[in-house]
């Protein structure tokens, strides 16, 4: 996939959450989970017609997705994701939220059941302005994409794209497709799962499915 070009991107949407949305295909069954405000979730409904369902952590983040008219439930992706049947839904979304959970491992392992596929997006803790940081400043770094201080961040699990890819293998989740993000969201022209993507690429999205 290549970068959507900036005229072809609705002005309420991150370049980012366009590249997921132009992954899933009309009418599919899709469960956003961390949906945060909706936005997303709101431009599947409008463009793409999906039967769109959400899950959102924060009151507030719940509130105005209902307040669009959005069904967005309040949940908590560590504990809530259990209940769900198996291949319910086509599509299961995690954009920017794996470090955030408590249980990586087992939230990763439900996506892919409840989801015919998952999307999972992240940011790369392994990125060189990380390790740069780390290595010269001898602090915590503060990003565009990590941009809490060490002591008030909600990121609990930081991982590297090796550490995900690991996971996977670990736990049989099958990657189908990857992309590796600089830190606007554009798409990089090396592999996602090569040793580039892990020092160069800001972020990453991998679309997987179990095997």
């Amino acid at each position: 996939m290549t970068a959507v070009a900036a005229t072809q991107r609705p002005a309420d949407i991150r370049v980012d959450l366009q590249l997921i949305a132009d992954m899933i295909p009309s009418g599919a069954r899709v469960l956003d989970v961390g949906c945060e405000d909706g936005a997303l979730l709101a431009h599947l409904v409008r463009q793409k017609g999906v039967d769109g369902r959400g899950v959102e952590l924060s009151q507030a983040g719940v509130n105005i997705c209902v307040s669009n008219g959005l069904s967005v439930i309040q949940g908590d992706a560590d504990t809530d994701l259990g209940g769900y049947p198996s291949d319910v839904f086509d599509f299961v979304i995690l954009s920017q939220t794996l470090q955030a959970t408590r249980d990586p491992k087992g939230v990763l392992a439900d996506l892919v059941r409840i989801g015919r596929r998952a999307i999972v997006s992240f940011p790369n803790f392994g990125h060189w302005r990380v390790r740069w940081h780390l290595a010269f400043a001898g602090r915590m770094p503060v990003t565009r994409h990590l941009t809490y201080q060490w002591y008030d961040t909600p990121n609990i699990h930081f991982c590297t794209i090796r550490d995900f890819l690991a996971l996977c293998a670990e736990i049989g989740v099958e990657i189908e497709r990857g992309l590796a993000l600089d830190d606007t969201g554009r798409v990089q022209p090396y592999p996602a799962t090569g040793r580039r993507a892990n020092l160069c690429a800001a972020q990453a999205m991998f679309v997987l499915r179990r095997r």
